[in-house]
């Protein structure tokens, strides 16, 4: 007999649930090297402590004690470098898809625990296979008074939101898949076992959200599911099942990564609808950050500042979440999950690894200040390469520095050269005194360096480490935190209402008729709330380019553009080489731009249609051959 899931809770994650509980009298009585499965539920306390393990193996590994590398998309390598928009400076050859090289033998990051574990196959089901059981057993678990059955019920809540959540994530990336409402067991005949179709895993996905809506409540201690994460689930696996993807656009008549002809409709409106509910506050009170109102222009830089700050601050929480937070992850001190994104992503100029780095042609799809496209040669559209400009030019027209005049969302995500950031260490001091970021170099006059930027590839401080596209990403990084010596304490934003307004644009938009406007105005609430001016059209297609537009910028840095790229199937005219900004600063304040394409710093290849589904890892298959592949893959 064969097994499809390794699901064995091990010994070290059982002593983390009994580390993390403080009862006493249930420890007295079992040794730790004799725990069992029917110690945990004969305690609500200790089930609790087991559903905060599986909490934490959202990150990837399959103990408490090995999630120490983030959770979720909050890792050293992010879901962004597998996209459009950013470098994973480290490990550039794991995210096979761009690649042209990912095969069931060859997953990469999708197969790597430490990075893009999160979304494994293998990782996914173990926590299916750990909910399963509380799931199996919670009902029979001892309470002797209304809070612990309060508790009881919130724990069925919770399991059933970490179950939808895990299968989401399967739905995303590979479509149909095994289903199961009950805990495996060792005796169990697995090659009975077979994929459902992508219709019956989304249907699955909505009784467990309706389940986990039904339990909760609408607030909770902070990074435990709610009412309001839950409904944003089906929000974000719906806007999925309702596109291009999984309507036609690749293998129709396959039910594993399609839905029946003519499904499509039905799909938008259970989209629109699952958002409007949370826009409604049928799940509790949500609303954007910041000010919604139509900004007056011209925007003076004081304004701007205000809206880069409300902005940027969204994913600086540390404390009590902001009213835009639907659901994330917490990262205090004090337990086993780690954050380290200042040292994984921030200038190697502060001792810090600069990965994850904006890519040039990302970057220049921030608008300007009035809401206006950035034009790299407004004179010249044939050029994309090189930008001058003298110190007496600048001093009469800042806008040809090309981050200068930027929307407020440029400055909250991204690391310029010149951009201002933290206080330089001692060692760097001698550098910097003015503590603004230096990803290009200095010159003298006559065309020699002076000296090489301290945020460079080149420079004196950690010269391995730092971005090789000339900037860094900005958003997630705490400006109180050294990443050198701390970890950051700022949570990881996962499920957050700016999302939900977008969900249903899209929704409305792609519905048109009666629901075109009413998507175009929750557009723009979003882009108000940034300082830009709303968007007025009656084209379906041009709200549409908006509307991706919109999303590109929005979610910046946070993966979402990843499920993105692929419903829209679009990965193929987004796909190409990176190539490094390499800046010169004269030592008199004249500067030099240029996109140097003799600096391919990581060469890509989008391998065609069949990667906008990730294949069933090659072991899986091996383990249970009458799981059907996916189309395209051997």
């Amino acid at each position: 007999m064969k097994k499809i899931f390794n699901f064995t809770v091990t010994l070290a994650f059982m002593a983390a649930i009994l580390a993390g509980t403080s009862c006493t009298d249930v420890l007295d009585q079992q040794s730790v090297d004799s725990f069992n499965e029917e110690v945990v539920f004969s305690d609500i306390n200790l089930v609790k402590a087991y559903l905060g393990a599986c909490y934490s193996m959202m990150g990837s590994k399959n103990t408490l004690q090995q999630a120490n590398d983030g959770v979720l998309g909050l890792h050293r390598d992010m879901l962004t470098s597998g996209t459009d928009q950013t470098l994973g400076s480290f490990r550039p050859a794991n995210y096979v898809h761009l690649k042209g090289t990912m095969s069931p033998d060859q997953l990469g990051y999708f197969a790597n625990d430490a990075h893009g574990g999160w979304l494994r196959w293998l990782n996914l089901y173990n926590n299916i296979q750990n909910v399963n059981t509380i799931l199996a057993r919670i009902d029979d678990v001892p309470v002797s008074n209304s809070s612990e059955e309060s508790l009881r019920t919130q724990i069925k809540g919770e399991a059933f939101f970490i179950r939808a959540l895990m299968y989401t994530h399967l739905l995303l990336i590979h479509g149909g898949v095994v289903l199961s409402d009950h805990p495996w067991q060792l005796d169990d005949d697995f090659l009975s076992v077979k994929r459902s179709s992508i219709a019956e895993t989304k249907d699955f996905i909505l009784a467990d959200v309706a389940h986990a809506i039904e339990f909760l409540p609408e607030t909770m201690e902070q990074g435990r599911a709610t009412r309001g994460a839950a409904a944003a689930v089906k929000s974000r696996m719906l806007l999925f099942c309702a596109s291009k993807l999984t309507n036609g656009g690749y293998e129709p008549d396959n039910e594993l990564v399609s839905f029946p002809a003519g499904s499509r409709q039905a799909l938008l409106e259970a989209a629109r609808d699952a958002a409007k509910d949370i826009i409604d506050g049928k799940y509790g009170a949500y609303a954007l950050v910041g000010n919604t109102a139509e900004p007056s222009l011209p925007l003076s830089e004081a304004r701007i500042q205000e809206y880069t700050e409300t902005f940027f601050n969204i994913f600086n929480q540390k404390g009590a979440w902001n009213s835009e937070t639907i659901w994330g992850i917490q990262y205090p001190l004090k337990d086993g999950r780690t954050n380290q994104v200042n040292l994984w992503n921030g200038p190697n100029g502060y001792h810090n690894f600069g990965n994850n780095a904006p890519v040039e042609p990302a970057v220049r799809a921030f608008e300007m200040a009035d809401g206006t496209p950035f034009v790299w040669d407004a004179d010249d559209p044939a050029n994309d390469t090189l930008r001058k400009a003298t110190v007496a030019e600048l001093a009469a027209n800042p806008l040809l520095s090309p981050y200068n005049g930027r929307e407020a969302r440029f400055y909250a995500t991204i690391l310029y050269h010149g951009a201002p950031w933290q206080e330089r260490p001692n060692d760097a001091k001698v550098y910097d005194q003015y503590n603004r970021i230096q990803s290009g170099h200095f010159y003298n006059m006559d065309g020699s360096i002076a000296r090489m930027g301290v945020d460079t590839r080149q420079g004196p401080i950690d010269n391995w480490n730092g971005t090789k596209t000339g900037y860094y990403l900005k958003k997630y990084l705490d400006p109180e935190t050294e990443g050198q010596y701390y970890n950051n304490t700022n949570a990881w934003i996962e499920y957050r209402y700016a999302e939900v307004l977008l969900n249903y644009a899209e929704a409305c938009i792609e519905l048109g008729g009666d629901n075109f406007q009413p998507g175009l105005d929750a557009l723009n609430l979003v882009r108000r709330r940034a300082g830009l001016p709303g968007r007025v059209t009656t084209d379906q297609e041009t709200a549409r380019t908006w509307l991706r537009h919109e999303r590109e910028i929005e979610f910046f840095g946070e993966g979402i553009r990843f499920w993105d790229l692929r419903r829209w199937m679009i990965f193929d005219q987004v796909v190409e080489n990176v190539y490094g900004m390499r800046i010169k600063e004269y030592l008199n304040g004249d500067m030099e731009w240029k996109l140097d394409y003799n600096d391919n710093e990581d060469s890509r290849t989008w391998g065609g249609d069949k990667f906008y589904w990730l294949p069933i890892p090659r072991d899986e298959v091996n383990k249970a051959p009458q799981l059907q592949q996916n189309p395209g893959y051997n």
